[in-house]
């Protein structure tokens, strides 16, 4: 029975792994099209922040809605929503039509979606699997993730290449396609039940009045309870925001637009640096697969972290050319599994199966609640106040261009510097505070 359930979510794991490839390509060709258009850095960070921003501020709520209803209805339903956002910049690209506005729009619709298809996909997988395959399956998910993120941006500038942006979103909604046709035919999720809930003490009421009596916003007040309750996991969920916030400052809007700048617009360099940012996860994620499980995974959390900023971040800062920024973006990302794994095995652990759904949301809320001002502070410190520092001609900068070089991007790899300094410690004080409550 056990191996039937891993077979299924093997499946599962592979036709979602091909959406997400299709929505990858998308993002990376949406990239080059808005700095191409505008070469401004904001304008690429507008587009992510649009994506988090109702992402963040839903996930508060989903939750609740994930716990009481279908986690397949939901995901389904969710990614026809995603897939219509891709359509619409289809229809628009094809009429003339689409602009950095238009964008922006279908970001936070598409973000609207992820803060219900996220948590339910969570809960789905630790219904899936059997317990003692929760360690492998994270590793599968870091390895998908990050061969993603290899061969997303390699498909995307083939595909752009070949046919322009309209290409590109065919591609995408023919992986919805798959994924949704999979996932309505194939796949049968387990639903939690909630029976023992009262038992537990989590609850105090039965499933049944609380189903009459609660709406989306009551089961908020249990999750706070939950935190409050469970240091471990709050210290966890509080200190990755922190650390998202110094993350998110650079890789998730700062990278492209450096690399570009820095390479005199070459998109197939960009494309490198993305393809060994995903061959660094998915050596991280095969070692994963197949680590023993540490007895106090706060350590890998934290540990891995602190070596993702220190040599990723400041060797990206310091690179000058494709080769370094490659180095750079393998010393990046090989920690990050480690980074996943520890929090899903602390997670799983943790949190009662039938609140997954809400504690998921509201760590999605909190520890991705910093990542939109990150974005935002990101392409404006870097347009406005980075790169015409260094432009400035000052002493400061003049130094400072000693360690990464002049030109368009000097800024925003001094903003590599930064965070790699700052993210390092951060991991650092948050490992020696936690192992001491522990």
């Amino acid at each position: 029975m056990k191996t039937n359930t891993f077979k299924r979510f093997v499946i599962f794991w592979f036709s979602q792994s091909v959406s997400q490839l299709g929505s990858s390509m998308t993002s990376f060709a949406l990239i080059i099209w808005s700095y191409s258009q505008s070469q401004s850095a904001l304008s690429v960070s507008l587009m992510a922040f649009c994506s988090y921003l109702p992402y963040v501020a839903a996930s508060i709520f989903a939750g609740t809605l994930v716990d009481r209803h279908s986690k397949k209805a939901i995901m389904l339903l969710t990614d026809l929503g995603a897939a219509l956002c891709s359509a619409g910049i289809f229809i628009l690209l094809n009429t003339g039509g689409l602009k950095h506005f238009y964008i922006y729009g279908v970001n936070l619709c598409i973000g609207l979606m992820n803060s219900l298809q996220s948590p339910a996909q969570s809960v789905a997988v630790g219904l899936l699997i059997p317990e003692e395959k929760r360690s492998q399956a994270s590793g599968m998910d870091s390895f998908a993730g990050s061969l993603i993120t290899v061969v997303s941006p390699v498909l995307g500038s083939a595909l752009l290449a070949a046919g322009g942006l309209g290409l590109v979103l065919i591609t995408d909604l023919l992986s919805f396609l798959f994924a949704f046709v999979v996932l309505f035919f194939f796949i049968t999720i387990p639903e939690t039940h909630t029976d023992n809930m009262k038992q537990t003490g989590i609850f105090k009421d039965s499933p049944q009045e609380r189903k009459k009596s609660g709406g989306v916003f009551s089961g908020f007040k249990e999750e706070i309870v939950f935190l409050k309750e469970h240091r471990s996991i709050r210290s966890l969920i509080l200190s990755m925001a922190a650390i998202n916030f110094f993350s998110s400052l650079t890789y998730e809007n700062i990278l492209g637009p450096m690399i570009l700048a820095r390479s005199g617009y070459n998109s197939h360099v960009l494309a490198a640096v993305n393809a060994v940012l995903g061959i660094g996860g998915i050596v991280g994620g095969l070692i994963v697969s197949f680590w023993r499980a540490p007895k106090n995974p706060l350590r890998m959390i934290y540990f891995s972290s602190a070596i993702s900023f220190l040599l990723g971040d400041m060797l990206m800062g310091f690179g000058q050319n494709c080769f370094l920024w490659c180095a750079a973006g393998a010393a990046a990302s090989l920690p990050i599994p480690f980074v996943m794994a520890g929090q899903h095995m602390l997670l799983y652990k943790e949190v009662p199966v039938e609140i997954q759904g809400r504690i998921f949301a509201v760590r999605s809320a909190l520890q991705f609640g910093t990542i939109p001002a990150a974005i935002l502070s990101g392409g404006f410190l870097a347009d406005y106040v980075f790169e015409p520092f260094m432009h400035s001609g000052s002493a400061p900068a003049m130094l400072l261009e000693q360690f990464v070089g002049p030109g368009p991007g000097s800024g925003m790899a001094v903003m590599f510097l930064c965070t790699g300094i700052c993210g390092s410690a951060i991991s650092v004080l948050a490992c020696h505070c936690s192992c001491k409550f522990r």
